[in-house]
């Protein structure tokens, strides 16, 4: 079993914001495989539904704590699903088969961007999850949401996009639907390599022209 956590705030007011793209996802992949993202697990607060994607069983899950306490759920979930004991004795979750999902302000609308582990950036869920897991190395999928104006974060992330900018969103959503496929069934750095934008090149200085040979000094 695998976890797909999609992070987002709960409401109808949150429908369609920016902070709820990980939702869109979730809801997505539900669709497209199948999957009713509506059961509730004893004791956490979030929705789920299982099922196959890419051949590979999986939980998704849309956690209903609001943003900057998603830890809770994610946290519960991986310790019920994800456990696995080690050779001394211990018994840990295995965080390779957790992917979270999220928007992402310091990318731009239509970029995505994966990592095997890192810190949070500044997005609250992502902080929570790390708090409650006791580590930053899980897998994350990031959905760029575009820059906010100085000094409107908040209603920025809980703002929704524009029409060009939804229409973009669409055809980001189908990308990253791959991206956690590719996830599944080849692993976090097959996805990274395949989905990562590539690092702009950086162009060479020419090299100085070489300097005229001096001519020697008259002596007559």
């Amino acid at each position: 079993m695998k976890l797909i956590v999609g992070l987002g705030n709960p409401g109808k007011e949150y429908e369609g914001t920016r902070h709820n793209i990980g939702w869109d996802l979730i809801d997505r992949l539900a669709s497209a495989n199948r999957i009713r993202v509506e059961g509730r697990e004893k004791g956490v607060r979030a929705s789920v539904g299982s099922g196959l994607i890419a051949g590979q069983k999986v939980l998704l899950v849309k956690p209903l704590t609001y943003m900057n306490l998603s830890g809770e759920a994610v946290g519960a979930l991986a310790r019920r699903y994800l456990q696995e004991k080690r050779e001394d004795g211990s018994e840990r979750p295995d965080l390779t088969r957790l992917l979270i999902v999220c928007d992402d302000i310091h990318l731009p609308v239509g970029r995505i961007r994966l990592r095997a582990r890192g810190s949070s950036g500044g997005q609250n869920g992502l902080k929570s999850v790390a708090a409650h897991l006791g580590t930053q190395e899980w897998a994350r999928l990031r959905l760029g949401v575009g820059e906010p104006p100085p000094g409107l974060q908040a209603d920025w992330v809980l703002g929704r996009f524009s029409r060009t900018d939804r229409a973009l969103i669409d055809d980001t959503l189908i990308t990253a639907m791959g991206a956690v496929e590719v996830w599944l069934t080849e692993g976090i750095e097959a996805a990274m390599n395949r989905f990562n934008p590539a690092a702009p090149l950086i162009p060479k200085p020419a090299p100085a022209p070489p300097k005229p040979p001096q001519k020697p000094n008259d002596q007559g």
